[in-house]
């Protein structure tokens, strides 16, 4: 089972909750837990510094935990923290950041991550 923590109400729970599954789902991920965050421009702001050392606010960031490894427990799969004041689509976001968590990455893949991020938007519209 799929556990998806919510902080913030930008979004339905449900909605998030299904996004987030669905997205896992493709990487055969049916089990863990994950958090999806909604937070301000000056927070994901800092975030963005701290971690990916670029300066101002993006529309998601995603931090995965256990990855391939071991867990003590349930999978950890990670965070996926969102801005609403600079995401066209919250939805989309969502599934961006999972996909993220689950390991692929559009800035040195050749499209299959927005391939799929666009296959699984058609489904959940």
């Amino acid at each position: 089972m799929i556990e998806v923590e919510i902080i913030g109400d930008a979004l339905p729970a449900g909605v998030v909750e299904q996004a987030c599954t669905l997205a896992l789902a493709t990487a055969g991920v049916e089990e863990g837990h994950l958090a999806v965050e909604f937070v301000d421009a000056n927070r994901i702001a800092e975030l963005n510094t701290q971690y990916r050392d670029k300066d101002g606010p993006t529309d998601v960031l995603s931090f995965g935990v256990d990855e391939d490894g071991p867990a003590a427990g349930p999978r950890e799969l990670g965070d996926v923290v969102i801005c609403p004041e600079h995401t066209e689509d919250l939805l989309e976001a969502v599934v961006h950041g999972t996909l993220h968590l689950i390991g692929m990455d559009h800035e040195i893949d050749s499209g299959e991550m927005l391939a799929l991020q666009s296959e699984l938007m058609s489904w959940l519209r």
